[in-house]
């Protein structure tokens, strides 16, 4: 028996917590994988989970063994959820638990559920693990969707480690590559079996040739810029405690207005201010709006996020998380508003019942945010087609789209200042790197306290200010693919075919047992 047979033997009869605990190990070292580490060789968890889950004698052991590792996973990527609790900690610090093992535990049920749900006793080896991947990925969609959804940190964003990684997403999406990373990764569990190298050394040629394409395909592809436009991104790094501070608004506002007037080696056209930058219903504000006018470029705009609210005399009371477009003669020419709002942080489900305990959203007000209506792209002058992305919209892949005219970029301005220095900054910014190369459309990323850059449409990073910087990003727009890829095409559909065939062929390799 190989050195490997014995390991994966001892590890598949463990029993009880020793189970449990290995399992939990096994999902952490995976988190690990992804940004901002991208420890690729860590995704071997997989491999470990494969084991135990060949190991199962039980539909219930399945599912013990599974919400494992998923929690273990979970706690270790997005730990970072606690962070939001300690900005204002005297009314939050004591939910604290919540987040950091509540919401691992809670999400951990899913992928736990699915994969007991298609669990089938007699398939080992091959079969069982693509079987596994297709009940990991089906897990990970209907996560990306239960309770107004949540798909932060799926195992496909691993491949964002490298620009020619990244490029499959334009054909199978994220859940595509979701899908062969974890049964590739589970593969290894073969080399414990007689001519186990098969499936493993077959998907590490399967990767090499897709990375190849990719390096491929952005050897031929010429960087081109939107011409007559040249933006700046102002990333003014103000800390969130500090901007709930309502007596230092004015004082953000300068700073942000003298980072905007900043000199720069070529003509600004376009100023993009973060999220929530502007602190009041500049709609109905006319000093306000002439004030900022002020610093708009000559025929240019300043798109900033800033509340907007029904009009004064209006009834009923609505305020909404918007993006407003504003031009030097200080009048709103556009405006987009959040339809995906945060859960507890934004608006607070089922109010009625959770404030008589004493629940709140962690944003200060009584009043929780509407949700906007509409996905549409809107126009700006002097700019092509822009489909907006208010904060953590832009980790939803198939929200993206937009039906009618095709936008010309994504435009995704964020606060994740709620999220100190910790991982959360650069996962949000790897999962719109990955929304760029789906989609083929550059984005455009301005963050209060970072990471704010320009992404070209092949996920690229053309210019950008590191976390926690004080300062701005100039440089180009650059241009769209010329056709829409496959993925933008036809969404998540794309990842069918492939769920088909790992099915298919689990049953083929079953029959022949």
């Amino acid at each position: 028996m190989t050195m490997i047979a014995t390991f994966a033997a001892r590890v598949a009869a463990l029993a009880g917590w020793r189970r449990l605990a290995v399992a939990v190990l096994a999902g952490a070292a995976t988190a690990f994988s992804l940004a901002p580490f991208f420890i690729l060789p860590l995704l071997l968890g997989y491999a470990v989970l494969a084991w135990l889950h060949e190991g199962a004698a039980t539909r219930r052991a399945v599912f013990a063994i599974v919400w494992a590792f998923a929690f273990g996973q979970f706690v270790a990527g997005l730990y970072w959820t606690g962070v939001a609790f300690l900005v204002d900690a005297a009314r939050f610090a004591i939910l604290l638990a919540f987040p950091i093992l509540g919401l691992p535990a809670g999400l951990a049920l899913i992928p736990a559920f699915v994969a007991a749900l298609i669990w089938v006793p007699a398939l080992r080896g091959p079969a069982s693990i693509l079987v596994l991947a297709v009940a990991w990925i089906i897990a990970e969609y209907a996560r990306g969707h239960l309770l107004t959804g949540f798909p932060w940190n799926l195992i496909g964003y691993v491949w964002v480690a490298f620009d020619a990684t990244m490029q499959p997403a334009a054909l199978i999406g994220v859940y595509g590559l979701g899908l062969l990373t974890v049964a590739g990764a589970a593969s290894f569990a073969l080399l414990a079996g007689p001519r186990g190298w098969r499936w493993p050394a077959g998907f590490v040629v399967l990767f090499a040739a897709m990375t190849a394409d990719g390096y491929w395909h952005l050897a031929v592809t010429d960087f081109a810029a939107v011409p007559g436009v040249r933006l700046r991104l102002v990333q003014a790094a103000i800390q969130q405690y500090e901007k709930l501070n309502e007596d230092n608004s004015n004082q953000h506002l300068a700073d942000q207005l003298t980072l905007s007037a900043k000199p720069s080696a070529a003509p600004i056209t376009h100023l993009v201010w973060p999220e929530s930058a502007i602190p009041f219903f500049i709609e109905y504000e006319p000093n306000g709006r002439g004030f900022l006018a002020n610093s708009v470029p000559a025929g240019g705009l300043l798109l900033s996020g800033a509340p907007r609210r029904t009009p004064p005399q209006s009834a009923d009371l609505k305020i909404w998380n918007s993006l407003i477009a504003l031009d030097e003669r200080g009048e709103v020419v556009a405006a987009y508003d959040k339809q995906h709002l945060v859960p507890f942080g934004e608006y607070l489900p089922w109010r009625s019942a959770l404030s008589r305990i004493g629940i709140d959203k962690l944003v200060p007000g009584a009043l929780d945010y509407s949700f906007g209506q509409s996905r549409a792209p809107i126009a700006l002058p002097g700019l092509p087609l822009a489909r907006v992305l208010v904060c953590y919209e832009a980790i939803f892949p198939d929200e993206i789209g937009f039906g009618g005219a095709r936008p010309g970029w994504l435009l995704n301005i964020t606060n994740d200042g709620w999220f100190g220095t910790s991982t959360g900054p650069y996962q949000h910014l790897a999962m719109a790197r990955m929304r760029a190369v789906e989609q083929g459309l550059p984005l455009v990323r301005a963050a209060n306290t970072g990471v704010s850059a320009i992404i070209d449409a092949q996920g690229r990073m053309v210019a950008a200010l590191g976390l926690g910087q004080h300062g701005v990003v100039d440089g180009p727009l650059p241009v769209a693919t010329v056709s829409a890829p496959l993925y933008a095409r036809i969404g998540d559909l794309a990842v069918l075919p492939l769920v088909a065939l790992f099915l298919l062929a689990a049953l083929c390799l079953r029959a022949r047992r």
